[in-house]
């Protein structure tokens, strides 16, 4: 059985972390170079760092900032935020990425999954999807079917929703090469009320490539729901981590005494 990961996310805007809650009211957070360096120190089992700003003022990914923390930790790391094209992604890896995160680029040339999976292998390309709940469609009629949720897709940082359905897109984007998806839910992201499970289990359920649940960590339990009841392979989290809140070692302890398999 393969080990559930544990991954904090450094969100990054003008090189510090910042956390906010449903993408709004980012508050400061920490030098992104040293809570890097504590969560390696943890035992953390991936670190993912999003320039989230720079696909919105379309701009390419702070490059020294990736390179120092790379040179600082000795995790295996995920960068994402402004990467257009597979030059970008390129110069991610040569900084010390071992996976690059794109969201607004696929969603507008989605050729670039599967030329970068060619180019640098389908375990470097992470795609990110943040989606936000915009429909729920009573479908039982009389055959007493579940009420089922439809998700939109945000690019350029929660900015713009596009027409994309969240499931639909997650299938393609799997179909195209992607290694990995990152999974994020808007509605939930920084309440601390727990991850979308109903959008992560519909995701995990439809694809054979890992799923990243993001968004609403706030107890340890949260965590143990995404893998129990959400599928997911890995779980990612931010304020609860950034704000002292619980170390990566107390939320794998509590999933191991649980059952769950995971890195101690």
């Amino acid at each position: 059985m393969l080990a559930k990961r544990i991954i904090p996310c450094l969100d990054v805007k003008e090189g510090r972390v910042v956390k906010g809650i449903k993408f709004l009211g980012l508050r400061d957070a920490g030098d992104p170079v040293e809570a890097a360096k504590i969560y390696d120190e943890q035992g953390a089992d991936e670190l993912t760092f999003l320039d989230i700003t720079a696909s919105y003022e379309k701009r390419g990914i702070l490059l020294d900032l990736v390179e120092k923390t790379a040179k600082n930790i000795f995790m295996p790391f995920a960068v994402g935020g402004g990467v257009r094209d597979t030059s970008d992604i390129r110069d991610l890896l040569n900084a010390g990425a071992e996976k690059v995160s794109i969201n607004t680029a696929a969603v507008k040339c989605p050729e670039l999954i599967s030329d970068a999976s060619r180019r640098f292998g389908s375990q470097c390309i992470v795609v990110a999807i943040d989606a936000k709940l915009v429909a729920t469609d009573d479908v039982r009629g009389n055959t007493n079917e579940a009420i089922r949720n439809k998700w939109q897709v945000y690019i350029n940082g929660g900015r713009t929703p596009v027409d994309l359905d969240a499931l639909n897109w997650a299938k393609k984007a799997a179909s195209l090469g992607a290694g990995e998806i990152l999974l994020t839910s808007m509605d939930y992201d920084g309440t601390k009320d727990g991850y979308d499970l109903e959008l992560t289990a519909a995701v995990s359920g439809s694809v054979n490539i890992p799923v990243i649940a993001s968004g609403g960590a706030g107890t340890l339990e949260h965590f143990y729901d995404a893998f129990a009841k959400g599928g997911a392979d890995a779980a990612l989290a931010a304020s609860v981590f950034h704000y002292g809140e619980f170390t990566i070692s107390q939320v794998k302890n509590y999933l191991s005494e649980r059952g769950v398999c995971v890195r101690i």
